[in-house]
């Protein structure tokens, strides 16, 4: 019993988005939604993936979490998205191996440092998708090309006004405490 009082929470919601951020969250999403949506039909190369959606709540709805910073959003799609190409042309589709796909995705963005939330989703996308369908070409497009776009998008948009100071940091090889 004691265990369960611990599930009950206590904390205050976070304060309420003033429209400035609102408004960043509606134009940044629906921008970085349209756009890649507009170079997969101009191209007839698939610009956007699923995960994306939620990479844009991240992005501009949580700009200075860890979770939202350039390093993570890119690096993290990549990561996981290879894992998962690995596991489907390595291991094949079982959901053993969409499973342990997860599993190692998650560990490597940690140890890497490069934790996206939304790029978990990456190998159940592509395991799902299947052989013939997504080949390591999708680790160009939409995986790479994509998330920088959505990282150039935020840029613009999360550094309108005067609060705008987005990233916090680009690539962590400064001097690391502890």
């Amino acid at each position: 019993m004691k265990k369960m009082k611990k599930l009950r929470g206590g904390g205050a919601l976070p304060p309420k988005p003033n429209l400035i951020q609102l408004m960043k969250g509606l134009v940044g999403g629906f921008l970085g939604i349209l756009t890649l949506s507009v170079m997969g039909q101009s191209t007839g190369v698939p610009w956007l993936m699923a995960p994306f959606g939620a990479t844009c709540v991240i992005l501009f709805a949580a700009p200075a979490s860890p979770l939202a910073q350039p390093r993570n959003v890119i690096a993290g799609h990549l990561i996981t998205a290879t894992v998962g190409l690995a596991a489907l042309y390595g291991l094949g589709d079982s959901i053993i191996v969409m499973s342990l796909a997860v599993g190692v995705a998650i560990m490597l963005m940690q140890y890497f440092r490069a934790v996206h939330p939304p790029a978990g989703a990456n190998p159940l996308v592509i395991i799902l998708a299947g052989q013939g369908v997504v080949g390591f070409d999708y680790l160009v497009t939409p995986v790479l090309l994509g998330s920088i776009t959505l990282v150039v998008i935020a840029s613009v948009i999360n550094n309108y006004g005067e609060e705008g100071n987005w990233p916090v940091y680009w690539h962590g090889f400064g001097r690391q405490k502890g």
